[in-house]
């Protein structure tokens, strides 16, 4: 199936390029938002990515700074000419957080949260959609059905990995899963292998698995000083190692069906 081209501005999903989605997992503060969307920019992403606010599994972990990290991330948006992308967790959020950034993000905790799904299909704004935990494929692409319905066909969607019995990583990356969903809905797919693997040495190898599957682009947690970072800086590669990753993606092949249906266009 010819997939779905969904353009974010600059950043084309599903287009014959890989996009790639970086930045931190949490918005701290400015000049950390600053320093690392020069690097990721420089580095070939296509879109900045940062959370605003975040569902943590402890409520003593840290939340995010609410609007004031959307006030950041537009700022980085405007002076690095890229668009940005944020969670939200509730409907309300939906009308602040799409004054600020490009495209809106339901998380995996999120994914069966059927009314903030429909109100981000009305609200008409592009869709970062990531894979439930414990959802199966069919419940992922139906969770996205709830926001087509509504008319809004700019859904890009996200396998971040499933929970199973092993121990070793965070999640499971499920690679089985990236054709699946491309060839289900025609929507493109991305993969976040940093909540998969919830260790930065498996960064790489799992995002090279994912091209050869066919992802339309990858999603990266990026920080200056992971080892101090507020939220998940196990996962996330510092500057210097991002510098070094992304030259090992930009030489990566794309994958036989990508170039089949780059030749198609």
């Amino acid at each position: 199936m010819l997939v779905r081209e969904i353009r974010v501005g600059n950043a084309i999903f599903g287009g014959p390029e890989i996009v790639m989605i970086a930045g931190p997992c949490s918005v701290e503060n400015e000049k950390m938002v600053m320093s690392t969307a020069e690097t990721v920019i420089r580095c070939g992403a296509k879109m900045l990515r940062g959370g605003s606010w975040k569902p943590r599994t402890s409520p003593y972990s840290f939340q995010g700074l609410g609007v004031e990290a959307l006030k950041i991330l537009r700022k980085a948006g405007n002076e690095f000419s890229i668009p940005v992308v944020t969670e939200v967790m509730s409907a309300e959020q939906i009308g602040i957080a799409s004054e600020y950034v490009d495209m809106l993000q339901v998380g995996a905790r999120n994914m069966h949260n059927f009314t903030l799904l429909s109100e981000i299909g009305r609200s008409g704004m592009p869709v970062l959609l990531k894979r439930g935990f414990m959802a199966t494929v069919e419940e992922w692409l139906l969770a996205a059905e709830y926001i087509l319905k509504e008319g809004n066909e700019s859904v890009v969607l996200c396998e971040r990995g499933i929970r199973t019995f092993e121990t070793w990583t965070r999640s499971t990356l499920d690679i089985s899963a990236v054709p699946l969903a491309r060839n289900s809905l025609g929507l493109p797919v991305i993969v976040d292998p940093c909540h998969a693997a919830g260790r930065r040495d498996l960064i790489l190898p799992l995002s090279l698995a994912a091209l050869g599957a066919g992802a339309d682009g990858l999603m990266i947690e990026v920080h200056p000083d992971p080892d101090k970072a507020l939220s998940d800086g196990g996962q996330s590669l510092s500057l210097e190692e991002f510098e070094k990753y992304s030259k090992h993606i930009g030489a990566a092949p794309h994958s036989p069906c990508r170039l089949k249906e780059k030749n198609r266009r």
